[in-house]
């Protein structure tokens, strides 16, 4: 994701690496422990996979880049659980995008929300700048839906 002062490779924990099973460049034999690693409890937040994943140093759920979530980030790598048959995940994933969707004005997405876990019967919290609705977002749910189709196969996780 980043290199340090020397120069070495830092290792972060991020969004970034569902982009690998997006677009199939990732090995088949690690796309379980990728999206294991996403829908973890400290990638996950039960509203969708925060930029950066809880524990890392730079985390803070209310970071544009460092922990909140963007929907349409989630999109394509729900769209990655798809294409590897990751029926689990990709069904996680609809569900929790699904649900935050609910709690938008209109079910529009906004362009990110802050990446706190789920309270009961409050949606996730607003990200105060994001614009809402966002352009890009406004595919989320279908791609979502998309993936999960994808999965009618044979599950492989």
């Amino acid at each position: 994701m980043a290199l340090d002062g020397a120069k070495k490779p830092c290792r972060v924990r991020s969004s970034n690496a569902g982009h690998a099973l997006f677009t199939g460049i990732a090995d088949p034999a690690y796309a379980v422990r990728i999206a294991d690693t996403l829908t973890s409890p400290e990638g996950f937040s039960n509203w969708g996979i925060g930029t950066i994943a809880q524990g890392e140093i730079r985390y803070n759920p209310m970071s544009y880049h460092n922990g909140s979530i963007w929907p349409h980030d989630n999109a394509l790598i729900a769209s990655g659980f798809g294409r590897y048959g990751l029926k689990r995940h990709a069904a996680k994933f609809f569900s929790a995008m699904f649900d935050a969707a609910s709690y938008q004005d209109l079910m529009r997405l906004p362009e990110l929300f802050c990446g706190f876990g789920r309270r009961h019967r409050r949606g996730p919290t607003a990200y105060p700048v994001a614009c809402a609705p966002q352009a890009w977002a406004s595919a989320v749910i279908a791609v979502d839906l998309q993936a999960a189709l994808e999965c009618a196969g044979p599950s492989r996780s």
